[in-house]
Parts: structure tokens; C-alpha cells; sequence
């Protein structure tokens, strides 16, 4: 595979593929590095990708895997909860930063339920496709997207129940 088939095969990726790692690790600079190790890392497999049907699924799969990583060393686990801890406050939640609790509410997410919905309704990937990143089955995607929505469901209606409240 040559320079500029790389580009246009996988590449043209690398936005999905930072957004999945943010949505992942949070940090904007570990999001950054991984897609770049991971860029670097398929760049030198890239006379091996041919052999994968779909790359763009290859990719994300990767980019899952490096995060995994990432999230498993100590420094980055307590950073990550130092930061969700920081940042979770709902008492001044409003129509004006609803968007923010979402995301707050994601993030809080177990693993597989936050890449599943991040997957689904950020990137608007299909549930086949997300089954293949995943590893996972079909049918479990489709119930951790479930179940995340429904989470966030309750949280949100939590939520604007205490706003209402207390307006």
C-alpha cells in the first residue's frame, strides 16, 4: 500500500478515530497521542491491511484496544475518576448546558455501555458495524445502548425533577 492509497483508506479515519479515543480516555492530549500511536502502528502493517474487509472497522478497533491499554495503567484510571469527580455537578443544571450533562452522564457510563452509545449515536454507526469494533454480539450492543440510554434517561429525568422543584 503506498502513501497516498493509505491516506484515502485509512486516514480519512483519523477524525472518527479521535473522537472514539476522547470519548474514551477524556483527555484530549491521551486521545491525540493514541490515534497517533495507532496511526504510526498501521502505517507499518500497511502492506497487511488489504486482508481486512472493513477498515474503517479495523481501525476503530484498534483505537479501542490502544485506549483499553491507556485506561489500565494507574495514572491515567485516577485521573480519569479525579476528573469525573471535579466536573459532576448538576445543582446548576439548565436548558443551557443540557448538552454538557449528557456528556458528564456518558462519561459516568460503564465501559462497553459508553463506547456502545458513543458508537451509535455520536458516529451513527450501525449495530453490525459497532459488533464488529466491539467484538461483541449483535444483540449485546444492541442492549448496552439500551441500557445506556435508559441510564441516562433516569439521570436526566432526575435531573429536571430537581430543577422543577426547586424553580
Amino acid at each position: 500500500m503506498d502513501q497516498q492509497t493509505f491516506q484515502t483508506t485509512v486516514f480519512v479515519h483519523k477524525d472518527k478515530l479521535f473522537r472514539f479515543a476522547k470519548r474514551m480516555l477524556i483527555s484530549h492530549d491521551e486521545a491525540f497521542d493514541t490515534v497517533q500511536d495507532v496511526m504510526m502502528h498501521l502505517w507499518q502493517m500497511r502492506d497487511e491491511l488489504n486482508k481486512y474487509k472493513n477498515i474503517e472497522a479495523f481501525c476503530m478497533q484498534c483505537v479501542k484496544n490502544a485506549c483499553l491499554n491507556r485506561l489500565k495503567r494507574q495514572e491515567v484510571v485516577e485521573e480519569h475518576q479525579l476528573h469525573i469527580i471535579r466536573n459532576t455537578s448538576y445543582d446548576h443544571a439548565g436548558a443551557d448546558n443540557t448538552k454538557e450533562v449528557i456528556l458528564e452522564l456518558i462519561n459516568e457510563l460503564p465501559e462497553k455501555q459508553r463506547m456502545a452509545i458513543h458508537l451509535r449515536d455520536v458516529e451513527e454507526y450501525d449495530f453490525a458495524e459497532i459488533a464488529e469494533i466491539m467484538e461483541m454480539e449483535e444483540n449485546a450492543v444492541r442492549i448496552n445502548v439500551m441500557r445506556a440510554r435508559q441510564k441516562i434517561k433516569v439521570q436526566l429525568e432526575k435531573l429536571f425533577d430537581y430543577e422543577q422543584r426547586r424553580v
